[in-house]
């Protein structure tokens, strides 16, 4: 595969993950995003602010790779207990205040910057199962870069659009 293969191909995935991100946006609505129900007690804001939190850090890292930089430090506190969940409130504390508008904007902008990152990556990186330890023996190009949504997420969103309907 060369570079211009391994390239095109991830920025074509994150295109078309992007392309299905704003379907669900235009789905959701705008006069939804804050009601309760996607997430159990967390509304769909909430999720685009837990989303953005760990995306921002993905792309953080991407970036010291393309640099030739040793993993960027984490962007939470330190002293934070052990486990997802004290990083998650952390992040949500952070974006508590952010408008809809403005996390709907960064959270598009972010597959952009997901995309310029991997692109600035040389292509015998992203093809090397070995070439991101952090992916731990996975090529980054076989990685879905937006899996912690489809994953982890996106049922019970769809769950709560189909239970309005």
């Amino acid at each position: 595969m060369t570079d211009i293969d391994v390239h095109q191909r991830l920025t074509s995935q994150l295109a078309d993950s992007q392309r299905a991100w704003r379907d669900l946006v235009a789905e959701v609505g705008e006069d939804r995003m804050t009601e309760p129900g996607p997430m159990g007690e967390w509304s769909f804001h909430d999720l685009v602010v837990h989303l953005l939190g760990w995306r921002d850090r993905t792309v953080a890292r991407l970036e010291a790779i393309a640099a030739g930089e040793s993993d960027p430090p984490e962007p939470w506190p330190t002293d934070l207990p052990d486990g997802d969940d004290p990083i998650n409130d952390w992040i949500q504390a952070q974006g508590a205040d952010r408008s809809v508008p403005e996390v709907l904007a960064a959270i598009d902008a972010s597959h952009d910057q997901l995309a310029t990152a991997l692109r600035a990556i040389p292509a015998e990186i992203l093809t090397d199962p070995n070439g991101i330890p952090w992916l731990d023996g996975t090529a980054a190009v076989d990685v879905d870069w937006v899996s912690h949504y489809h994953v982890e997420h996106e049922p019970s969103v769809l769950a709560w659009l189909a239970s309005r309907d």
